[in-house]
């Protein structure tokens, strides 16, 4: 699509964030309805409870204050797009969003942005302090202060590429060996067709623990998310 000189394209991971943000919100709906869910809870009403209930805990853990639940719709926003997004690959003929860096770059530079104007709302100037601890000695400061400073800067960069990282590789190796042993399954040779067990059975026993790592990829990066608010909030206090 051509508009002047821009050039916009419908790609494979704008279909699929599509998906996954219709999917999210139909479930919601449908489990949300007439005015709430069931008495009984159903297995989506039950999934979604489970949800809605583990982000406040994890808020409540990793935060300190007054003013931790007014960040609750941003990261538990979050974290259900990963904990959706995540598993995708795992599903033949799927696109698993979060195994390009460009989404997950977008998505941590975007949140650490939105992290460090909350620091400077909630401090102003001071929020600054956080790269020079008390008592350093003058002369030391300005290298500490770099020290710190670039760390800090390099926290969007390390959301992104952990995400990505997991992701692609766990993702890439289960369907490297899924079209091995698929391929060596179609070929009319009973060589092949006995050869096919040993990727086929490493296929099985991957789905398993790949699952389960995007799964918890999902709930570190909200970790992260939570530990980052914390810092830029109350600095150098302890919860």
């Amino acid at each position: 699509m051509k508009i002047g000189d821009l050039y916009f394209s419908f790609t494979n991971p704008s279909l699929f964030m599509l998906l996954t943000l219709s999917l999210v919100l139909l479930l919601f709906h449908f489990v949300t309805k007439n005015g709430g869910g069931k008495l009984v809870p159903n297995a989506w009403q039950s999934l979604v409870e489970l949800i809605y209930d583990f982000v406040p805990n994890l808020v409540n853990e990793q935060i300190a204050g007054n003013v931790k639940q007014r960040f609750f719709p941003c990261i538990s926003v979050t974290f259900t797009f990963s904990l959706f997004c995540n598993p995708q690959g795992m599903i033949p003929y799927s696109f698993t969003v979060t195994s390009h860096f460009l989404i997950t770059l977008g998505l941590s530079f975007s949140i650490f942005i939105g992290i460090t104007i909350v620091g400077f709302q909630r401090n102003g100037l001071h929020f600054l302090s956080f790269s020079l601890p008390a008592g350093v000695p003058l002369p030391l400061a300005p290298f500490l202060v770099l020290l710190e400073l670039i760390p800090h800067c390099f926290r969007a960069l390390s959301s992104g590429i952990r995400l990505f990282a997991n992701m692609m590789a766990g993702h890439s190796s289960v369907k490297i060996l899924s079209g091995s042993a698929w391929t060596m399954l179609c070929m009319n040779d009973l060589f092949y067709f006995i050869g096919d067990l040993g990727p086929l059975f490493i296929v099985l026993a991957l789905t398993g623990p790949e699952l389960g790592v995007a799964i918890s990829q999902a709930h570190v990066s909200t970790i992260s998310i939570c530990i980052y608010l914390n810092d830029a909030i109350n600095l150098h206090q302890t919860g």
